[in-house]
Order: structure tokens, then C-alpha cells, then sequence
């Protein structure tokens, strides 16, 4: 049993060598407050921004997609008990008077700056999907939706107008057919190139578009938690209304019933696929925010007995419950288009990021009013992506500016900071809105934030916290926060399930490796795939660089530098 931890101050303390526990921040001199939320609102709203966003109605849509429908069900919900719910409350129960003086080994600080990194990679190429949906906000505004007929200076001979009423039977439809929407998507926003190897010239229109989402994040973090905590009040609750009414316009289109089947019917063949259960791995870690380290600095501005398991259970029901019915208004709009192109299902429709920006536009251009519910609709798809934005911007800030208090927050240094990240992520991201841009955001979404890379840092990190810091001695923190035991399952996944069956899948995935597969049926050339290895490596890397030289560095023989590197960093009290 872990000793009795002492009473800690409801305010966070200033972490650091030269500053004392128990010295709040507020009061070291010369220093701007670190911040706390307002109420519990805002925090539970702040995280729902962050993981509730794209990664429901954009990539869990087509993930299902990809992999043959219902069967992705199977492995993402084997992973959705095994490691969201279990990893929110762990992660969203961490509070900085614990977690910097007892939590942390030197030998595993890697780990952090391996989150930090995969937070700032995502920062660079998350934001693209909202200067694509900022595209499609602005030409939403014209008497007709230019997605909704063939009349556009960008439409080739080949496009048609499918219309449920004349597909049966006409043989005039040829078999490299395409709709207006899909060349819209194709040929007017992305200019698409042939192939990865032709990047081509930045898209001026992408360009201003990215310019103008990165100066609404920066104002949206630039005052902290304070600007942050008022902001999701409207990001975080207006996309539910849009989401809910493209739901009930998908179900009552003609075809949507073989949509919905596809999307709920299982193909077991598919569970052989180690691709399937990487990427439901994937998305759970990449729509949960586990192993980046947000729900912690976003849990380290609650009060400290704050009810981590409450919280646990309701952002999980939320987030699923939203990825599931993102996903039946995907699919239904899908059933459609193959029902009056007379295609199957699996083939109506490019399985790549852009799946979103053909099925959720084909079905608001047939609203009545469609310029209204285009302008609401790709309003929502902004806000989901700008809460998970700007909530990961302020936990990379808060990061940083834990790890430097003295310099950072002190004056406008802050926001200078924030400044320079912003504009140095729209510099790496310019390569992402060229004609070959969405190839690139291909293998940066691929080798960067997910696959691999979640699945190896969820490995450390679950041993770190189930056999270094110990599962024991975790319990008595929440228990001390919480008042409560975590149930027996907890500790039983923090040791034993979540870092098995981590490991399996990427050993798994590792044996049957074969190239990323890009848009239009393309696979990633050598040269790419060293890209996204060189991705992969920068951020898990840190781990192994950390360790080494912390053994480096710690005085004593083998042993001794082993035993003191394997324990948290001060013993409870």
C-alpha cells in the first residue's frame, strides 16, 4: 500500500528546480499567472473540443470505409475499452503537484518530448482539413453550389450529373464517368497531380485560406486558458445541431438503406488485415488524444480533487456516440451515389482523406436551400477542427511553458512564442495545399501522428505508469484526488492488456508491412516512405536518446544507475 500522500494546494504549483513546492505561481515575482479554468464546464467542453472533432466526422467515416465497413467495428472497440477508456482516466486524472515532482523518471522524461513532438507534427498538417473546408465555406456562397452540376471551367467532358430517376438503363454512362462533386474535390481545391513526385506550385487560394485558420488559432490561444475556456462554449456544441441534421437528410435519401448495411455488416475475412487493427488502433488514440499529452496539460488546470471518473465515462460515450453517427451519415449518402451511379458501394467513392469533402457535400447540395446548409455545414466542420486546434496549440504551449516558466511567462513572451510556432508550422504545411500536397499529408497523417508512433509511445507509457511508477502507488493518487478506488480493471489494463496488446498489433503490423497505399490507387514511393520513417523517428526516438543519456549522466555503477533511473523521480512521502 502507498504511503499517504500529503495534502496539496486546489491551485497548480510551480514545478521547478529553483522554485519550492508549494510557491504558487501567481505569487513568484515577475510571473503572469499560470491560469485554471473557470468552472467545470469549460474544462469538459475543452475536452470534448479535443477529442471530438475531424477525426469522428472525417477520419472514422473513412477508415470504415477503407477497411470494409462493419468490421472495423470489431477492432475499434476492442481498443476503445482497452485504451481510450481506460487512458482518458489515466491521463485526464494526472495533476502537476503529482505528476512533476512523483510521476516523472529521468530515464523516461523522452517520453514527453516524444508527445510534444507528435502534438507539433499534428499542429502542421491537421490544419490543412480546415483551409479545405474554408475553400469549400467560401465558394458555398455563390447562387449555385459549383459542386451540384458539370458547368464549371474545371469540369472535363467526362462529368455527369447522376440523377436517381436516369441511371437505370442508360447506357450512355461510361465506366471513367465522374460526378461534379468528386472534380470539385479533385480538380478545383486540390489540382490534383498524377502522381507524388509532381508536387507543383503552392496553391495561392489554399495558401490564403491556411493563412487565415492559423491567424483564428492564434487569437483563439493567445490569452491561455482564459481566451481558451470561452471559445468552445460555441465550437464544441453548435457542429452537434449540423452533424444531427445531415444525419436525418442522409437517411431519407433512396439507396441510403444499402449504405447503412455496408457500414454495419462485418466481413471477418477483413481481421486477418493487420492494417484494419492499426488503424483502429489509430483512431482511438488519435480521437481520444491519448499519448499526446493534451489531456494531461489540459487536466492540469483543474482543481486537484477534481472527478477524473466521471468525467472518464462521459467523454467516452460522447465521442463514439458521434464517430458512430458521423459514420451512418457518411454511408447513407455513400448508398446513395452508388445507387444512382449503379456502382457497389466499395467502389463509389475514393477511400481517402477527402471521403468527407465528397459525401457530406453531395448531400447538402440536395437540401432545399442548399447555400444555407453548405455555409452551416462547412461552418461546423471548421469549428470541429478549430477546437482540437487550438486545444492542442494550448497544450504544446502549456508544455513548454511549464518546462520554462522563468523565461516564458513572463510579459508578451508568450504569445511571441506562440507567434513563432504558428508561423513556422504554416511554412512546413505550404507543401500540403500544392497539387501533390494531399499525397504529402498522406504520409505525414500516416508516419507522424498515428500508426507506429501512438501505438510505441502507448507501450512506454503504459509501462511506465504499471510497473515504474506502479500501478499501486497511481491508485492512491486518484484515490487521494478522488476519494475513490479505480475498479480492479484498471490496473489490470495499465499492467497487463493495454502494453499486450500494443505490442502484438505493432509486431503484428511490423511482420506484414507492405507501403502506404495514396489516393487514386497510388502506393508511396522509397523516397516517401523514408520521409515518414524520418517522421516516425523524430519523435520516438527521444525515448531511446533520453534513456541513454540519462544512464549517461547518473553517477553510480550499472546497477545503481538502473534502480535509481526505474523509480519515480521522488518517493511518495
Amino acid at each position: 500500500m502507498a504511503n499517504k500522500i500529503p495534502q496539496q494546494q486546489t491551485e497548480p504549483f510551480l514545478l521547478q528546480n529553483n522554485a519550492p513546492n508549494g510557491i504558487k505561481a501567481s505569487k513568484v515575482k515577475g510571473l503572469n499567472a499560470r491560469g485554471q479554468w473557470a468552472n467545470k464546464a469549460e474544462f469538459l467542453l475543452a475536452v470534448a473540443g479535443q477529442i471530438i472533432g475531424l477525426g469522428n466526422v472525417w477520419r472514422f467515416p473513412y477508415l470504415c470505409y477503407k477497411n470494409g465497413g462493419g468490421v472495423f467495428f470489431i477492432p475499434y472497440l476492442l481498443f476503445l475499452v482497452n485504451h481510450g477508456l481506460f487512458g482518458i482516466e489515466l491521463w485526464a486524472s494526472v495533476h502537476p503537484s503529482f505528476c512533476g515532482v512523483y510521476l516523472t523518471s529521468c530515464a523516461l522524461t523522452g517520453l514527453g518530448y516524444a508527445s510534444q513532438v507528435i502534438i507539433l507534427h499534428g499542429c502542421v498538417y491537421y490544419i490543412v482539413i480546415l483551409a479545405w473546408a474554408l475553400f469549400y465555406l467560401l465558394y458555398s456562397f455563390q447562387t449555385e453550389l459549383p459542386w451540384s452540376h458539370c458547368n464549371n471551367t474545371w469540369n472535363t467532358e467526362t462529368c455527369i450529373l447522376f440523377s436517381h430517376q436516369n441511371q437505370t438503363g442508360n447506357s450512355s454512362l461510361t465506366k471513367n464517368a465522374t460526378s461534379p462533386v468528386i472534380e470539385f474535390w479533385e480538380r478545383e481545391v486540390l489540382n490534383l497531380s498524377d502522381n507524388l513526385d509532381k508536387l507543383g506550385p503552392v496553391s495561392w487560394k489554399l495558401a490564403l485560406c491556411l493563412v487565415a485558420i492559423w491567424v483564428i488559432c492564434y487569437f483563439c490561444v493567445w490569452k491561455g486558458v482564459k481566451s481558451t475556456g470561452k471559445v468552445v462554449y460555441l465550437t464544441a456544441t453548435f457542429p452537434y445541431v449540423m452533424l444531427f441534421v445531415l444525419l436525418m437528410r442522409g437517411v431519407t435519401l433512396p439507396g441510403a438503406g444499402q449504405g447503412i448495411i455496408y457500414y454495419l455488416k462485418p466481413d471477418i475475412g477483413r481481421l486477418a488485415d493487420p492494417q484494419v487493427w492499426m488503424d483502429a488502433g489509430t483512431q482511438v488514440f488519435f480521437s481520444y488524444g491519448i499519448c499526446l499529452g493534451s489531456l494531461t496539460a489540459l487536466g492540469s488546470y483543474n482543481k486537484y480533487n477534481n472527478d477524473c471518473y466521471k468525467d472518464t465515462f462521459l467523454l467516452c460515450l460522447l465521442n463514439s456516440s458521434t464517430s458512430f453517427m458521423a459514420g451512418f451519415a457518411i454511408f447513407s449518402v455513400l448508398g446513395f451515389m452508388a445507387e444512382e451511379q449503379g456502382m457497389d458501394i466499395s467502389t463509389v467513392a475514393q477511400s481517402g482523406p477527402g471521403l468527407a469533402f465528397i459525401a457530406y457535400p453531395r448531400a447538402v447540395s440536395m437540401m432545399p436551400v442548399p447555400q444555407l446548409w453548405a455555409v452551416c455545414f462547412f461552418i461546423m466542420i471548421i469549428m470541429l477542427g478549430l477546437d482540437t486546434q487550438f486545444v492542442s496549440l494550448e497544450a504544446l504551449m502549456t508544455s513548454v511553458t511549464d518546462l520554462y516558466p522563468h523565461l516564458i511567462r513572463r510579459g508578451h513572451r508568450r504569445k511571441l512564442l506562440l507567434l513563432f510556432i504558428c508561423i513556422a508550422c504554416f511554412l512546413v504545411g505550404l507543401v500540403m495545399v500544392t497539387p501533390g500536397g494531399i499525397y504529402v499529408f498522406q504520409v505525414y497523417d500516416h508516419y507522424s501522428c498515428s500508426g507506429a508512433t501512438l501505438l510505441l509511445l502507448s507501450i512506454f507509457q503504459s509501462v511506465a505508469i504499471g510497473w515504474i511508477y506502479g500501478a499501486e502507488r497511481f491508485t492512491a493518487n486518484i484515490r487521494h484526488m478522488t476519494g475513490k478506488n479505480p475498479m480492479f480493471i484498471f490496473k489490470l489494463c495499465w499492467k497487463y492488456l493495454t502494453p499486450a496488446v500494443c505490442t502484438a498489433t505493432f509486431l503484428f503490423s511490423v511482420i506484414n508491412w507492405s507501403p502506404l497505399s495514396l489516393v487514386r490507387g497510388l502506393v508511396a514511393p522509397a523516397w516517401a516512405t523514408a520521409l515518414g520513417l524520418i517522421l516516425t523517428f523524430s519523435s520516438v526516438s527521444l525515448l531511446p536518446i533520453w534513456a541513454i543519456y540519462a544512464f549517461s549522466v547518473t553517477p553510480g555503477t550499472l546497477r545503481q544507475r538502473f534502480q535509481h533511473l526505474c523509480r519515480p523521480a521522488q518517493d511518495l512521502p
